[in-house]
């Protein structure tokens, strides 16, 4: 889904590189290769759109880091219906989710209601990619703190090596989306429409999960939900397209969200996969139909004190289809400091310190988007005794 992650896969420290390994299977980046060329920052629609039949050596991934094949497994999955009436088993599960894994599928949550914006959002986006490079260029930046901002790889500025993505994020302001919707693409001709529609159902769906899970963790009263309100909302449009050497790349790298939540609006082609902190296996989301992934993010850890968990996940590509995700990450205001809420700190050690968007976003301009190294930035670490 998107933005930094956690410790480093355990299986990759233990593959070393076969020297009786063709060439073309060692080739890995060097920490002093050259900045990204004209044609890799163009993105890889564009070199797919120059019929490449071979993956560039700067997307090759290192032996040790290449993914080995994971089985799928089902993650849990909560029926807003049920947790709207409260029903305390629904509510006990979604507090079990983000307790475990950090993840879970979402149905019955009306997003693909009424104008059905989910479908419509995924039929935009395939189309936003589908136009022609230039059209697609008006909107291209290498600032990461631009609102509007067409690009590639996940921090293609920093990456040792690029990651087979092309994204279009889109910052949303959900207390006031006049403000921001004039700054997205125009063509296609229906996309400012259809993304603020979904965008705000979206909104909806993302306040009502975070308002039962204040429940179920015991916090009381109106306060952190009204500055959701004028919180940051911010999508990823993710473009994944069928990949020549599958095996040697990865669409997104093993990273955590920054936010409370992510809500990800995926198509029914697999790619996601998820670490399980408790074993440290991967495993393959299988999408359910009209589902919508939800994980619980960095700030969400650090505001539960280390109840919930942020965790890791990566994409995967293969080499028949292209693969489309909208991911909205939801937190608080950007200025908002964040740390453990005070109710959760009676007896407890506080282990998290406090932080703010500024401060993920210097870290990130800093920094190779992969692992939780965020997070563990702002970890309190204390002397045993």
């Amino acid at each position: 889904m998107a933005i930094l992650g956690a410790a480093v896969d355990s299986s990759s420290s233990s593959h070393a590189v076969d020297h009786h390994t063709p060439p073309r299977e060692q080739q890995q980046r060097k920490p002093s290769a050259p900045e990204p060329t004209e044609e890799e920052l163009k993105g890889v629609r564009h070199l797919c759109e120059r019929g490449i039949t071979s993956l560039p050596p700067r997307y090759i991934l290192p032996p040790c880091d290449r993914p080995a094949p994971v089985p799928s497994r089902g993650i849990p999955v909560i029926d807003l219906a049920r947790l709207r009436r409260r029903e305390s088993s629904e509510l006990a599960a979604l507090d079990a989710a983000c307790r475990d894994l950090g993840f879970f599928q979402v149905v019955n949550h009306g997003v693909d209601d009424g104008r059905s914006t989910a479908p419509e959002m995924l039929d935009v986006a395939r189309r936003f990619f589908a136009l022609p490079f230039e059209e697609r260029a008006r909107h291209m930046s290498p600032d990461i703190r631009s609102p509007v901002r067409y690009g590639t790889s996940f921090n293609q500025l920093n990456d040792g090596v690029l990651c087979w993505r092309d994204f279009l994020k889109l910052l949303c302001n959900p207390s006031r989306m006049d403000d921001v919707v004039p700054s997205w693409p125009h063509n296609p001709s229906d996309l400012r429409d259809v993304v603020s529609s979904y965008a705000a159902a979206n909104q909806r769906l993302f306040k009502e999960l975070m308002e039962a899970l204040l429940e179920a963790m015991g916090i009381t009263g109106g306060g952190v939900l009204e500055e959701l309100d004028a919180g940051t909302q911010m999508l990823m449009v993710n473009c994944f397209p069928a990949c020549p050497e599958p095996e040697l790349t990865l669409g997104m790298p093993p990273h955590s969200d920054y936010g409370f939540l992510t809500v990800l609006l995926q198509d029914q082609v697999n790619g996601l996969e998820v670490n399980d902190h408790r074993d440290g296996d991967w495993l393959l989301v299988e999408p359910l139909p009209s589902a919508l992934v939800v994980n619980v993010g960095d700030h969400l850890e650090i505001f539960s004190n280390g109840r919930y968990k942020s965790v890791l996940h990566r994409v995967r590509v293969n080499s028949t289809r292209s693969r489309i995700s909208v991911a909205s990450l939801h937190s608080l205001p950007p200025e908002r400091v964040i740390g453990p809420a005070p109710e959760l700190l009676a007896g407890e050690p506080r282990r998290y310190m406090d932080t703010d968007l500024t401060t993920f976003l210097d870290y990130l301009a800093s920094a190779e988007g992969k692992h939780k190294t965020f997070l563990q930035s702002r970890t309190i670490t204390t002397s045993p005794g």
